[in-house]
């Protein structure tokens, strides 16, 4: 066990009981694997106050396919390697257990294949799926998953909490919990910002998508819920004549 290597002898029972921020709220699982399974994120998230380094992500059945994966190495080829490769050999296995009439496999693959989808257009990263970032100029937005860290958790996290799934929680989108994220508008004003480069700044009415500014002075409000295609997007990022 990973933990043996990395800890030595340890007592899992105590572990178990000292489980949470602080150590103060225990836990309701008897082994590690219900533990990883159903309270650890949650308590991640407390713990690094609602910043989480680590994802659980998941397909809402509670026997299907989950996986915590670092933010920090989950990259355009890392996303693709569990879409593709660790989710579909999952998906390959429930699909032999489907031909072979074994209970409850039909509904596992079909969780599983929802949770596929969802992954491909987070890759893809068309809205609502896509990623913003209020202080980058439109032609350097990213174009699919292609995350900066340095634009922080917040940002990099909402194409994974944009739409729920099916048995998941409430805001949680693909998360095995819902951290405490919103994407409100911050406080303080942008000074003068280009139209054409940050078109956010110039009026958002909070609902339009691609959108492209309006009126001849910006209000600078500080919008961080935006949302641009890729081909709006492209089109910002187009060597100009």
């Amino acid at each position: 066990m990973l933990l043996v290597q990395a800890l030595g002898s340890f007592d899992l029972a105590a572990l178990l009981a000292s489980a949470g921020p602080g150590g103060k709220n225990g836990t309701k699982a008897e082994t590690l694997d219900d533990w990883l399974r159903d309270e650890f994120f949650e308590q991640h998230c407390a713990l690094f106050h609602h910043r989480p380094f680590l994802w659980h992500l998941w397909d809402g059945h509670k026997s299907g396919f989950n996986a915590i994966v670092n933010y920090h190495k989950l990259d355009h080829a890392n996303l693709e390697k569990l879409t593709y490769a660790y989710l579909g050999d999952w998906i390959r296995r429930q699909q032999a257990a489907v031909d072979a009439g074994e209970a409850g496999s039909d509904a596992r693959l079909a969780a599983a294949k929802t949770l596929q989808t969802r992954l491909k257009l987070i890759l893809e990263g068309e809205p609502p799926f896509d990623l913003f970032v209020r202080w980058k100029p439109l032609s350097s937005q990213a174009i699919g998953w292609q995350p900066d860290q340095n634009d922080g958790v917040r940002l990099n996290i909402r194409p994974f909490m944009a739409q729920d799934i099916p048995g998941g929680k409430k805001g949680a989108g693909l998360l095995r919990s819902k951290p405490n994220i919103k994407w409100e508008k911050d406080r303080g004003k942008e000074p003068m910002r280009a139209k054409a480069e940050f078109p956010w700044f110039w009026g958002w009415d909070e609902a339009t998508q691609n959108f492209a500014g309006v009126g001849k002075e910006p209000d600078g409000n500080r919008w961080n819920d935006c949302h641009y295609s890729n081909a709006f997007k492209q089109a910002a990022q187009a060597p100009r004549k």
